[in-house]
C-alpha cells in the first residue's frame, strides 16, 4: 500500500499548507515527503502544489485531486474496517463533527459507550457550526456530523432531524432554580452572557427579543460553550443552551438548566447526517446505529 503513504502525505500538507510541518507529524524529512510528492507530481503530469516562501497550497489540478485522494482514503478505510470486521477483529477510526453543545455531555457518554464493547475502534471529533458540517462531510473529513440548526435547509443527506428547545443555565442556588419553565421576560431581569453571533442558538435568541422593552445587551460575550458555563457557574448571569447540551445535576456540579417556555422562543433542531451516497466503513455504520437510538430514546421519534 505504498500509495496510501504518498495519498497520505498530500492530505497532510493540503491541510497543514507546510511540507515541513507535515513531515514532522508523520516523523519523516521534509526532503522525503517532497520526493514523494514531486513524484506523483510527474506520474500524474501537473503541479498539485504552488511552492512559495510562505508554504504550499493547492493549484486547480491540486484541488481535483486532493477530492480524489480524500474519498480514496475514505473508501480504503471502510475496507479495512469490513475486512477486519469478517475477521473479527472489530477495528476501525470514526470522525464525527459536531456542535459545542454535543461535547460536555451527549457524545461523549455515546463514544465511551460504544468503545465499552469495541475498545479497538478509535474516534477523531471535530467541534464546528452547522454550515462548516456540509463541506467536511462533501471533503471526506468527517463520516458523520451532529449539529444544532435554526432551522435551515442543509445541502446534505439528513438521518435524523430531531426538535430541540432552548433552555436556560444558571447557576445551582440561583433564585430562578426553583422553576421548572421561565418565561423570558424573567431571564433579563438577571445579566445575560451569550455566544457570539453566528451560532444556531444566538441566532434564535437574537430573533425572540427583538423589539422587546424588556430585553438589555449581554454583559458578556463568548465563542466558548466552556466559558459561558464556568462564568455562569460563579455568577447570577444567565445564559442559554439547546437541551442536549444542558447540565443536569447528576453531570455537573456547578450548573443546572430550566427549560424556556415555548410561547418565547422559537426552537431548532439537531441534524445528524452523513455524505449523499457514500458507504460508511462498518465502525461508523455500527456508531450511527447506536447514535440513531440513543436519540430516540433520549427525544422520541424525529
Amino acid at each position: 500500500m505504498r500509495h496510501l503513504t504518498t495519498h497520505r502525505y498530500i492530505d497532510l500538507v493540503a491541510r497543514t499548507g507546510s511540507i515541513r510541518s507535515a513531515a514532522q507529524r508523520v516523523h519523516q524529512t521534509p526532503s522525503a515527503v517532497q520526493r514523494r510528492i514531486q513524484s506523483y507530481e510527474d506520474e500524474l503530469g501537473f503541479p498539485i502544489f504552488e511552492r512559495s516562501t510562505t508554504g504550499v497550497r493547492l493549484t486547480s489540478a491540486g484541488e481535483l485531486v486532493i477530492q480524489h485522494i480524500r474519498e480514496m482514503l475514505a473508501e480504503t478505510e471502510r475496507l479495512k474496517s469490513r475486512v477486519a470486521d469478517l475477521a473479527g477483529m472489530r477495528r476501525g477510526h470514526v470522525n464525527i463533527g459536531c456542535s459545542q453543545a454535543m461535547a460536555p455531555y451527549f457524545l461523549p457518554d455515546q463514544i465511551a459507550l460504544y468503545q465499552s464493547k469495541f475498545p479497538q475502534v478509535t474516534f477523531n471529533v471535530s467541534v464546528m457550526e452547522h454550515d462548516e458540517a456540509g463541506p467536511a462531510l462533501e471533503a471526506c473529513l468527517i463520516d458523520l456530523a451532529l449539529v444544532f440548526d435554526k432551522r435551515s435547509s442543509p445541502n446534505y443527506k439528513i438521518l435524523q432531524s430531531v426538535p430541540q428547545r432552548l433552555s436556560v443555565l444558571m447557576r445551582q442556588g440561583h433564585p430562578l432554580a426553583s422553576m421548572q419553565e421561565l418565561r423570558l421576560r424573567q431571564c433579563f431581569e438577571y445579566p445575560i452572557i451569550l455566544p457570539i453571533s453566528g451560532f444556531g442558538g444566538r441566532a434564535l435568541v437574537d430573533r425572540a427579543i427583538y423589539g422587546k422593552g424588556y430585553a438589555s445587551a449581554p454583559i458578556l460575550e463568548s465563542n466558548s460553550f466552556e466559558y459561558l458555563k464556568a462564568h455562569v457557574a460563579r455568577t447570577d448571569a444567565l445564559s442559554f443552551q439547546v437541551e442536549i447540551g444542558t447540565p443536569s445535576q447528576e453531570t455537573d456540579a456547578g450548573i443546572t438548566g430550566r427549560k424556556l417556555d415555548e410561547r418565547d422562543i422559537e426552537g431548532g433542531v439537531l441534524l445528524f447526517s452523513q455524505k449523499e451516497g457514500r458507504l460508511l466503513p462498518v465502525a461508523a455504520s455500527r456508531f450511527l446505529e447506536q447514535m440513531s437510538k440513543a436519540l430516540v430514546d433520549q427525544f422520541g421519534e424525529p
